[in-house]
């Protein structure tokens, strides 16, 4: 599954990203690494921009860079917000 195309109040678990090396490593940056959890805070009107929390952090990322986030959905229980 992919981080576009999971709804707002989704928490999530990063698997791997799928995208070229240096949106990936800007994604690491932000703190999109392989088992790091988020929730979908919000999503945009028209498929704009999200917003995710992700390690204490709130994120907007475009929806196009999100396609590029494999995850796993997991229980909201396991987030830290």
């Amino acid at each position: 599954m992919l981080l576009s195309e999971i709804q707002k109040g989704t928490s999530f678990r990063v698997v791997k990203i799928t995208s070229g090396r240096e949106i990936a490593r800007r994604l690491a940056d932000m703190g999109f690494t392989e088992g790091a959890e988020g929730i979908v805070v919000r999503t945009g009107f028209l498929k704009g921009p999200m917003h995710v929390r992700i390690r204490g952090y709130g994120i907007l990322i475009r929806r196009s860079e999100a396609s590029d986030i494999e995850i796993s959905p997991v229980e909201a229980a396991g987030i830290a917000t």
